[in-house]
C-alpha cells in the first residue's frame, strides 16, 4: 500500500486539531509538516510551537520537511517537539552527512530532499545512510503549484539506485499525477489541497493509497 501523507500547510489553521483528526479518520498514516524559514524558501510557515502543540492530539507519523537554511541547528528542537522523521534539503547550508548522523542519533528516520533543478545523481553519496528520499515536483515554498513532469525521471532513477528506500514525492499531487508517481517508483505521496479541500477525504485517501 502507498503511504499517504497529507500536507498540513493546506489545512485550515483556525482548527488544526479537527483537520488532523479528519485526515486520521480518512485513513492517512503520515502527516507531512512543512517548516519554512523565509530564507531558504521565500515563505514562512510554522515552527516548533505548532509541532509541539499538535503532537498530543495525533497518533500519525510526523514527517517533518525542513525547508530551512541551517537544518542541523534545529534537529534537536524538532525531535523534542515530536518528529518521527526529519527530511532536509541537499541544497541547504548544513553538512549532509553530519545532519543525517544527527537525525539518526535522535532515533528518527532521516530523509534528504532535492529541488526540481537538482539532479538525482547528487543524492548518490548519501543513499546508504538514508531512510527516505523526497523528490520535489514543484518549487518548494508555496502550495497549489502544478506538477513538474521531470520529477518522474528522478523517481525512476532513485528507485533503481536505492530500491529499499522510501521515495516520497511532494507537489501537485492528485489522482492523475499520483498514479504516474507510483508507477515510477514512489511509495509516499504528499498531498495538500487535494486532500484538505475534499468533502470526502476517506474516498480520496483510499483512491491514492490503492495506486
Amino acid at each position: 500500500m502507498t503511504i499517504i501523507a497529507p500536507s498540513l500547510l493546506a489545512a485550515d489553521f483556525s482548527r488544526l486539531g479537527e483537520e488532523i483528526h479528519r485526515m486520521e479518520q480518512g485513513g492517512a498514516s503520515w502527516l507531512h509538516l512543512d517548516i519554512m524559514d523565509g530564507i531558504f524558501v521565500p515563505n514562512l510557515s510554522f515552527g516548533v510551537p505548532v509541532v509541539k502543540s499538535i503532537r498530543p492530539v495525533s497518533k500519525l507519523f510526523f514527517d517533518l520537511h525542513l525547508m530551512i537554511q541551517h537544518p542541523l541547528d534545529y534537529i534537536d528542537v524538532f525531535a523534542d517537539a515530536g518528529a518521527d522523521a526529519i527530511t532536509f534539503h541537499l541544497e541547504s547550508q548544513s553538512d549532509p552527512e553530519k545532519t543525517i548522523e544527527k537525525i539518526k542519533s535522535r532515533g528518527l528516520k532521516a530523509g534528504l530532499s532535492i529541488k526540481p533543478n537538482t539532479p538525482p545523481e547528487a543524492l548518490l553519496p548519501y543513499l546508504s545512510k538514508l531512510d527516505l528520499i523526497l523528490v520535489m515536483s514543484v518549487e518548494p515554498g508555496f502550495g497549489g503549484q502544478s506538477f513538474i513532469p521531470s520529477a518522474l525521471d528522478k523517481i525512476r532513477f532513485l528507485k533503481n539506485a536505492a530500491p529499499s528506500i522510501d521515495i516520497s514525492v511532494d507537489g501537485g499531487i492528485n489522482e492523475k499525477t499520483a498514479s504516474l508517481c507510483t508507477e515510477a517508483g514512489a511509495n509516499v505521496l504528499v498531498a495538500g489541497s487535494y486532500l484538505f479541500s475534499a468533502e470526502d477525504v476517506k474516498e480520496r485517501i483510499s483512491a491514492l493509497g490503492s495506486l
